[in-house]
Order: C-alpha cells, then sequence, then structure tokens
C-alpha cells in the first residue's frame, strides 16, 4: 500500500496546537491551552501523532504522568499482589485525542498502544504497577476494555504493568507491529 501514511509518535516540541480539533471541547481545550504548560513544568509528558509527509500537522496525541492508585479501589487478584502498600504507583494517561478527520481509522488504537509501549519502557527507571485512564463518558469505556482494561470505578480504568509486559513483550516496538487497516 504506498498511498497509507507512515505515522510517527513523537513528544511534542514547537508545532503548532491551534488547528487540532478532536470533536470534545475538553480535550481540545486543554491540547490548545494547557499541553505546553504542563510539559513544561513536568506535570505531563505530551505525544503528537503525525504522518511523515506532513510531520508539522498533528492528527492525535496523548499524555502521560504519574499517579498514585488506592490499592483497595483494585480488583482482587491485584491487590493481593502489592502486598501492605495503600498506595501503588502507575502510570496516568491523561488524555487520548484523535483529530475528527482523522477519526475511524484506528488512530486511537495506534496512540494507545504506543502510550502502553513508552508507560511500560518507563519501568526501566521507576516502576509503575500500571496504567490508570479516566475515560471521559461511558462511550469510551468499551475501546479500553478491548485492550484488556478492567474498571475500577465507573470510567476509571486500569490495566497491569505485568499484562502490558506479557501481551507485548518487554521489548517489542509495539508502533511498528501494529497494523492500520482501512
Amino acid at each position: 500500500m504506498a498511498d497509507t501514511p507512515k505515522y510517527i509518535v513523537k513528544p511534542l516540541g514547537k508545532e503548532s496546537r491551534a488547528a487540532f480539533r478532536s470533536g470534545d471541547q475538553q480535550l481540545d481545550s486543554y491540547f490548545q491551552e494547557r499541553a505546553p504548560r504542563d510539559l513544561k513544568e513536568k506535570l505531563s509528558a505530551v505525544f503528537i501523532l503525525v504522518t511523515d509527509a506532513e510531520p508539522d500537522v498533528i492528527i492525535g496525541y496523548y499524555t502521560l504522568s504519574t499517579q498514585h492508585v488506592d490499592a483497595r479501589s483494585l480488583p482482587e487478584e491485584l491487590r493481593k499482589r502489592t502486598g501492605r502498600y495503600q498506595k501503588i504507583g502507575t502510570t496516568l494517561l491523561g488524555r487520548l485525542a484523535v483529530a475528527e478527520s482523522h477519526q475511524n481509522k484506528k488512530l486511537g488504537a495506534l496512540l494507545l498502544v504506543d502510550a502502553l509501549r513508552r508507560s511500560l519502557e518507563g519501568t526501566r527507571a521507576v516502576m509503575s504497577f500500571g496504567v490508570v485512564v479516566d475515560a471521559i463518558g461511558d462511550n469510551v469505556v468499551p475501546f479500553y476494555k478491548k485492550f484488556g482494561f478492567v474498571s475500577l470505578s465507573e470510567n476509571r480504568l486500569f490495566l497491569a504493568m505485568k499484562t502490558i509486559e506479557k501481551n507485548f513483550g518487554p521489548s517489542s516496538d509495539y508502533s511498528e507491529s501494529f497494523r492500520l487497516s482501512k
């Protein structure tokens, strides 16, 4: 498929965020107004999705940061693994969005897989028990559950780092192995 673009996920740099529209005002305003400040202040890492043909046109993004989770909120099988710890260090997938003009192309899945890969890689330096996501709206919950996330509460989901490692392997390049289909 020569006409299939090559997608690249990279850290947010000097690219213009003004034109990005996902259709969700909360996600759009965060990205346009707060993302650079969060990045500068080391509150969140912000990653963007572009193509090699148009590296300055942002077609998606996600954020990663750290967060503690109350161990009592975990399902019993996971809670047993935490021992006596009351708070567990996790990676928060804070936001994930794809531009309206690029939705329904499995690019949200590409971004999620990349976020999981980076989260797993981060455990080489700083341990994280898993990835937490607060889904915006009930309609997004099934998307995360397809990837193995389990519900902690209504829209809060969790995926254990050991599950991520088991599913993707400790050294896989998930972005390259993820196939996009039209």
